[in-house]
């Protein structure tokens, strides 16, 4: 389902990857914003109010991800809206990334995880639904 009207804000400090995810977003219909680290997310999530956030889990510290998706999710705006995760933890290390546990998604402050590269199918597909719970 193509949506015209949302605006997502995509955080992730690899450059290259921050553009090729904007790209794809946005032939979806998406309005993309977009930040490369933890203070520049902030105030743009601060100032630009968007509807979901997708964020780099390992950005200038191994858990900015985390910290980032918690201090949006405090946020009283932050905790009307979907926050994914992006982690590349599967690839590197061959490991998979989850929170099967209650106490795992208790400090996780997140909707949900992607592996990197993401599949922009399954991505919009999982904003969809989160924007349907989120009554967005």
């Amino acid at each position: 389902m193509e949506n015209t009207k949302k605006k997502i804000l995509l955080v992730d400090d690899d450059l290259d990857l921050l553009e090729q995810n904007k790209i794809l977003l946005e032939s979806k219909g998406y309005i993309v914003v977009t930040a490369s680290n933890m203070k520049e997310a902030m105030d743009t999530f601060k100032k630009e109010k968007p509807d979901a956030c997708v964020l780099d889990l390992i950005m200038e510290e191994h858990d900015a991800g985390f910290v980032l998706s918690h201090k949006i999710k405090r946020d009283e705006y932050g905790k009307t809206i979907p926050v994914f995760l992006l982690t590349s933890a599967t690839y590197v290390t061959g490991m998979k990334f989850g929170a099967s546990t209650d106490e795992e998604q208790q400090w996780i402050h997140a909707d949900g995880w992607f592996d990197k590269p993401i599949n922009i199918e399954q991505l919009t597909n999982k904003l969809e639904e989160a924007f349907i719970k989120y009554k967005k």
